[in-house]
């Protein structure tokens, strides 16, 4: 008898830090079973015959209880002892976005290190983990659809794992959270092995490309594929540096086996990425491991599936139709044959693609700044909902709607400074041409800078996405990239083919603006009624 009060007393401190404040018993019985209690245990520990029957007695305990009203989970209390979120002063408020700044902006640069050390690779020995200047353009072809179709194939499934471990991860649930994690990477390899099927098919029917062309394209396919979905997940979890670590080791073993050894380009490629694919995937193992290791009670909860996928949805065809809509213009700009002497259906060109490197590259180097926008939103939203009054919705709606065009305004500076950069790498005699020995084409430039500004309204549009997905609002950004393809598609057809096949990106400039302006008008709504969407989220 004194083993089962002990019991439920353990337990119901386990449930208050987990939950805080329970408002049914409903919510308790799912709260006993997430922690791994089956209605078999009930009698044994708890000497009660069901975990209805527990979750009744714990609820009616909770609620009678003299503290029930000032009741507070874990991550609450921890949030009432720091010292950002104790009620400010608008004086304070200035030097919170600077340690914000400060923190993230270079933070979101130092995400792109992978980039930089593929960039560096490149520039020093002409190779990286899946580029090679010596490929010609049928192997370029092969390699460069490849890495389309992997990152097509996966983009939904990214999305998703972002979105539905981050929701166990910050419940410190560590066992839903590898659960949900091995699902989706496990769904989005199946996803690339039908997506390739789907291809196979197709090739065998109309016979576009040869079958040596289709494997090359296949194994890159699936390796770049495999590393996304792998290194996803490692962002959810803030470990970040091991992708850079991942990808620092594949490239160094890659580039070894290229200058050492007699085995071939693709090979080298495939040792390298499968390198980097299986030390993530191994520190993934480990670390959940020592996690889940380190907790008291673990959950024996199952997985869900259909009912995650259909929470899910919305994100999994935003996440396919970005990378969609970022490959339109290069499948336009490759397939436009107005010479007639292209081999294939699709391939590769070198002006377009190495002006559209240049053009994503500036791209990159504006993570930063979303890095920063979000995490002040994410802060600031949280200390305004403390310091404001009901009755004053309005101020608090206005003030985050204004420190969003500042953040619009950062992202205009930083997108000067960038581009400014970029035109003297390209355009001065120690840039480009002494690393590469060649001019950098009229046409690669034209791409470049068209490009470029399609993808500042690129970036601009996924920051609007990224404030309305904080509140779970992914409906009219989903809408907004739907139209945007069609824009893009179809714009980019007509250019390409009535005046000449470097003006495909004319689409993605189009369909860009257009996410853009969709966006920008689903986020005037959303911080017009902020308080509303923030009640309504949570």
């Amino acid at each position: 008898m004194n083993n089962h009060l002990k019991n439920i007393e353990n337990l119901k401190n386990a449930i208050k830090d987990k939950i805080g404040k329970p408002v049914s018993n409903r919510v308790v019985a799912a709260t006993i079973e997430s922690l791994g209690i089956r209605d078999k245990d009930t009698m044994n520990d708890f000497g009660l015959v069901s975990i209805r029957a527990l979750a009744d007695l714990v609820f009616n305990q909770l609620v009678t209880a003299p503290d029930y009203i000032a009741l507070k989970n874990k991550k609450e209390k921890e949030l009432e002892k720091s010292e950002e979120t104790k009620t400010f002063q608008v004086s304070d408020y200035m030097m919170i976005k600077v340690k914000i700044f400060g923190k993230y902006y270079p933070l979101g640069i130092l995400h792109l290190l992978p980039v930089f050390i593929q960039i560096i690779a490149i520039i020093f020995f002409g190779y990286s983990l899946w580029t090679y200047v010596g490929f010609n353009h049928m192997q370029s072809t092969a390699v460069v659809m490849g890495v389309i179709v992997g990152l097509i194939s996966t983009g939904g499934f990214v999305q998703v794992i972002g979105r539905q471990a981050s929701f166990y991860w910050n419940y410190e649930d560590y066992t839903m959270t590898r659960k949900t994690i091995d699902f989706l990477v496990l769904l989005g390899a199946k996803s690339i092995a039908m997506f390739m099927l789907f291809i196979f098919c197709i090739n065998f029917i109309f016979h576009v490309y040869p079958a040596k062309l289709l494997f090359v394209l296949f194994m890159y396919a699936f390796l770049v594929g495999m590393l996304l979905l792998i290194i996803a997940p490692l962002h959810t979890i803030k470990q970040r540096w091991i992708v850079s670590f991942a990808i620092f080791l594949a490239t160094i073993i890659a580039v070894i086996l290229k200058q050492y050894t007699t085995i071939s380009i693709y090979a080298s490629h495939w040792i390298g990425i499968s390198i980097a694919v299986i030390s993530a995937r191994v520190y993934l193992y480990y670390f959940f491991k020592n996690k889940i290791d380190k907790r008291q009670v673990d959950s024996n909860m199952e997985l869900k599936k259909p009912v995650m996928l259909y929470q899910n949805y919305h994100y999994f065809f935003y996440g396919l139709l970005i990378y969609i809509f970022i490959f339109i213009d290069r499948i336009l700009a490759w397939s436009a044959d107005v010479s007639g002497t292209v081999p294939y259906m699709i391939y590769f060109e070198k002006k377009y693609e190495l002006g559209m490197d240049v053009a994503i590259l500036f791209f990159l180097l504006l993570s930063g700044v979303s890095e920063y926008s979000l995490a002040a939103f994410s802060k600031f939203i949280d200390i305004g909902q403390k310091n404001t009054s009901y009755s004053f919705a309005e101020k608090y709606n206005g003030g985050l709607y204004k420190m969003y065009w500042q953040h619009i305004g950062i992202l205009c500076i930083s997108g000067a400074v960038i581009s400014t950069l970029i035109y003297f790498i390209i355009t001065s005699s120690w840039g480009y041409q002494a690393q590469f020995n060649e001019v950098f084409a009229e046409v690669s430039f034209r791409v470049a800078i068209i490009g470029g500004i399609s993808y500042f309204f690129l970036a601009w549009a996924m920051l609007n996405t990224l404030h309305l997905f904080t509140l779970g609002q992914p409906i009219k950004p989903l809408r907004a990239i739907v139209v945007a393809c069609i824009v893009n598609a179809v714009t980019g057809f007509i250019a390409s083919r009535f005046i000449s096949y470097e003006y495909s990106v004319i689409g993605l400039f189009l369909g860009s603006l257009v996410f853009m302006l969709l966006t920008l008008k689903a986020n005037v709504e959303f911080f017009k009624n902020l308080d509303y969407y923030y009640y309504a989220a949570y």
